[in-house]
């Protein structure tokens, strides 16, 4: 629990930014090495893993001020310059701007990507949530329980008292949902956008119950916070998403896109096969014209025998 590591000079290396820096590259990278698998474009893979970073941390921020609204009419530098977002904000605005780009500027399958980044995106949320442990933020309600920890001075949560850790409660269950989604997508989901409408179940259902944990401070209607609000909102979009994507014809099966993955594969193995058998029956014809040519070939004059030559040749000039 130290929200700065360490300085060299000026520069110093904030825990709460380096875990999200981690989570990020972590998930990016694994995301684009998973995306050939699933028969999706590498380039395509990082030019939407850029599109979610950058509005990612803009929706949160947005988020963040209209929580803070007030507080941001009075000092707004120092609501805009904090170390504040709200994930859910950062969800709503990156997948919009996916859907932009997929749908309209690239014309490439929305749900498909999505389901391809969405185990990672659960990936980087716990690396997140450790940031907000190591530096204080995100802080439970006061408890007498033995699992309760003291945050030392400096910290953003409250210093000497027992909380409810609910920065590693969050963290242990977006791991959780990471590994469901990651070996659901390989072995499980059976229609294109199941992973996507899984993760919007999981993580909506597990925001809206540590919200109950959490010492919170912002808006929502009545004792419903704003976090719960867009709770109902994901877990009502996966409801949806379910019964659709079982409707015949709303969406593909990965068994269908999988086989004509394979099938693409085992085409390019055997059409690299016949290239190589072809180069190889090319340069064996090669090799037998050459020999061919050298044995028709007459010898050359300096390798006549000179008891060869027949008589009166001699004395030509």
């Amino acid at each position: 629990m130290h929200v700065d590591l360490f300085s060299i000079g000026r520069f110093t290396v904030h825990s709460y930014g380096l875990l999200i820096a981690v989570g990020i590259i972590l998930g990016v990278a694994l995301a684009i090495a998973r995306a050939k698998k699933l028969g999706l474009v590498g380039e395509e893979a990082l030019n939407i893993a850029i599109i979610i970073v950058i509005f990612g941390f803009v929706g949160a921020k947005i988020l963040f001020v209209l929580e803070n609204f007030r507080e941001f009419l009075e000092h707004p530098w120092s609501v805009l310059g904090s170390s504040g977002f709200v994930v859910y904000g950062g969800l709503v605005i990156g997948l919009f701007c996916v859907f932009v780009y997929c749908r309209w500027i690239r014309k490439i399958p929305f749900l498909r990507y999505v389901d391809l980044f969405f185990p990672f995106v659960a990936l980087a949320q716990a690396f997140g949530r450790l940031g907000c442990f190591m530096a204080g933020c995100c802080y439970g309600k006061e408890t007498t329980a033995w699992w309760g920890v003291v945050f030392p001075e400096g910290s953003f949560a409250p210093a000497g008292v027992p909380l409810i850790p609910t920065q590693l409660i969050s963290a242990t269950g977006d791991f959780v949902i990471f590994l469901v989604l990651f070996f659901y997508s390989r072995k499980a989901a059976k229609k294109v956008g199941d992973v996507a409408a899984l993760y919007m179940l999981l993580y909506g259902i597990g925001r809206f119950f540590v919200e109950f944990l959490r010492q919170n401070e912002q808006g929502g209607i009545g004792p419903i916070t704003t976090a719960q609000c867009f709770s109902f909102v994901f877990i009502g979009a996966s409801v949806i998403l379910f019964i659709l994507n079982r409707k015949a014809g709303y969406s593909k099966n990965y068994a269908d896109i999988f086989a004509t993955i394979n099938a693409e594969d085992e085409a390019g193995d055997a059409g690299s096969d016949a290239n190589e058998q072809s180069d190889a029956e090319t340069e064996a014809d090669a090799e037998s014209e050459a020999k061919a040519e050298d044995d028709a070939s007459p010898p050359e004059d300096d390798e006549v025998p000179s008891g060869d030559i027949p008589e009166g040749e001699h004395n030509m000039e």
